[in-house]
């Protein structure tokens, strides 16, 4: 039997010629998660103006510009009812930011969404964002793209796992939409939604964003949609610059992750339906817009104030604390709303604050390290920050600074969390993730470095009498042996359950082995297969030995089960685990390790 672990058959991928079928795909879902972006970017500013200037107009009108003074509280208060009523005899699926939904349709649900999410979260995020929730609109446009390629994906017959492939490109297109970061979306697509590293998934993906993002400029969207020139020279000052903004960076991520699931712990102890509790979020929503106009809606004004350095110190350390404050209760409220520019926003009022104390840089360069490495840290995906922020700027004589503060930010969130604020809702709902890809030490083992190689066996011509007498006997040792001719060819296994399907069949005790096996097929497995392979014959055959025999004359070689399957998971944990050096000292605390693990 041919298997895709015969060494002839052995290639770097598994990939095959299906994956084009797949790539031809996402061009229509990225088209369809274009549009869809398109048509979220226009709700929100048609909610807006509806919301708070009373107009059915597509013009960009500013929150702050609203004539309706204090009577702006009730705005988001009227806008979170509206989420609440849709969320409750919609669909649950678009409360929160969107991402942990997908991750969670992703690895639980078989990577499908229904129609009803592809309609509603953008139109409930349009609406909580026009109404001044201060979200962004990429959370719900990944979640909203998503769905749309897990829709088409379903209309088609596909594997579940080209269906997650489709669902992803579909989520790349939509953040390609709303930022023009192609790049950035493969990125989010490699270190958050895929949970794999293959060609299978990384062509469509990168096709649906690439087409993306040739589509949206014929459209003539803008990108870079926030232009930066400044840089700052690398040296060794600069770097002690670079980390300790990541490290504050990562403290913040920390920060706002607990606050808003101790908001959303508080909301669980309400006496009352979750259907109000956005309406709470809302009214603390309202009355902060009142002491920080520029917190409410998406806030891009804000990006580009502090990247041209005319955002001051006093007035980014309000915009941080107020945006931090009603981000936090109102998405732990669970309305519907993005991470991603709160984010930005929220790390970059805090690079404006500590500019005064960091060595000179061009205006708004610690601003957009901050932004990065906030949203790095947050999220867990500092390769996603590092290249979002270069798209967003077109400035790529900024990737060491950006690349250093996030990669400080991930190691203290790493350190000092458990789980990102996307995956602790997927925590909390009893599923444990992780996110860190490995090389299966399967795909690297040969059978023949794990085989038994003194076997015993049986031969053809012992009698069925002979064969029950030798596996009752106190002295065997195993419960089942190979059978092998005079040519030490394997004929077949024998254990107990073998020799009663043959005495209650009738057979005669005096009948041989041989002639008991005689056309019988045989599972057997090589010396120089991968255990990836012998793993999936095991499970065929429903066996938990297999002989091995040579691939020239097919003679026993060895025996392998999965005892011997699992001491390579073993060994394999203890690479990780023990640590020795080159004289050998830390041997003999490694030693009473392993004596403290064996009683």
């Amino acid at each position: 039997m041919k298997t895709h672990s015969d060494p002839g058959r052995l290639r770097d991928f598994t990939t095959d010629a299906r994956v084009l079928l797949v790539a031809a795909i996402a061009v229509v879902v990225a088209t369809a998660g274009l549009f869809a972006g398109i048509a979220l970017l226009k709700l929100i500013r048609l909610a807006t103006n509806i919301a708070y200037f009373g107009q059915f107009s597509l013009a960009d009108m500013k929150l702050q510009d609203t004539p309706l003074g204090l009577a702006a509280v009730v705005v988001p208060v009227i806008g979170a009812l509206i989420i609440g009523l849709m969320a409750r005899y919609g669909s649950e699926k678009i409360r929160g930011h969107g991402i942990p939904e997908a991750i969670e349709a992703i690895l639980l649900g078989r990577s499908r969404l229904d129609a009803k999410v592809a309609i509603l979260k953008p139109l409930s995020s349009a609406i909580s964002i026009g109404s001044g929730g201060p979200f962004g609109a990429e959370g719900p446009i990944i979640m909203t793209g998503g769905a749309i390629g897990s829709l088409i994906a379903q209309m088609l017959p596909v594997s579940d796992n080209e269906r997650k492939t489709l669902l992803v490109a579909g989520a790349a297109a939509g953040m390609t939409t709303v930022f023009g970061t192609p790049i950035a979306a493969i990125m989010l697509a490699v270190e958050l939604l895929l949970f794999e590293w293959t060609p299978r998934s990384f062509i469509p993906v990168a096709v649906a964003a690439i087409i993306a993002e040739v589509e949206r400029t014929m459209l003539l969207m803008p990108g870079p949609i926030f232009p930066f020139q400044g840089t700052m020279a690398i040296s060794f000052v600069g770097l002690c610059g670079w980390v300790l903004v990541g490290i504050c960076a990562g403290l913040l991520s920390g920060l706002l992750t607990q606050m808003v699931y101790a908001c959303e712990d508080g909301f669980q102890k309400l006496p009352i339906h979750w259907m109000w509790w956005p309406m709470l979020g809302g009214l603390l929503v309202g009355i902060g817009g009142l002491i920080e106009p520029q917190a409410l809606g998406v806030g891009y004004d804000n990006i580009a104030d502090m990247l041209d350095g005319r955002t001051i110190a006093a007035a980014a350390l309000m915009l941080l604390v107020v945006k931090a404050i009603i981000w936090s209760v109102a998405l732990g409220s669970g309305t519907s709303g993005g991470v991603l520019a709160p984010l930005l926003i929220m790390g970059g009022a805090m690079g404006a604050v500590l500019a005064g104390i960091l060595p000179a840089a061009d205006p708004g360069f610690w601003a957009l390290l901050a932004m990065a490495a906030t949203m790095g840290g947050t999220m867990r995906a500092p390769l996603t920050a590092t290249f979002f922020a270069v798209e967003l700027t077109g400035n790529t004589h900024v990737l060491v600074p950006l690349i250093a503060a996030c990669a400080a930010a991930n190691a203290v969130t790493v350190l000092l969390m458990k789980r990102s604020i996307l995956t602790e809702k997927i925590a909390r709902r009893g599923h444990h993730l992780v996110r860190e890809y490995r090389v299966d030490p399967f795909a690297l083992t040969r059978v023949r470095e794990v085989m038994t190689s003194q076997v015993e066996s049986v031969p053809a011509t012992m009698t069925l009498h002979g064969a029950a007498a030798f596996l009752t006997a106190p002295e065997t040792r195993h419960p089942s042996f190979p059978v092998i001719d005079e040519s030490r060819q394997v004929l077949g296994l024998i254990d107990p359950p073998a020799i009663l399907r043959w005495r209650r069949a009738g057979k005669h005790r005096t009948t041989t082995l041989g002639e008991l096996l005689a056309g019988s097929k045989v599972t057997l497995a090589y010396p120089d297969e991968y255990l990836e392979g012998l793993s999936d014959k095991l499970l065929m055959a429903n066996v938990s030995h297999l002989p091995v025999v040579t691939r020239e004359g097919l003679q026993l070689a060895g025996y392998v089960g999965w005892k011997d399957l699992m001491r390579v998971r073993s060994r394999k944990q203890a690479e990780e685990r023990e640590r020795s050096t080159l004289l050998g000292f830390g041997t003999r605390r490694r030693k009473k390790a392993d004596a403290a693990e064996s009683v």
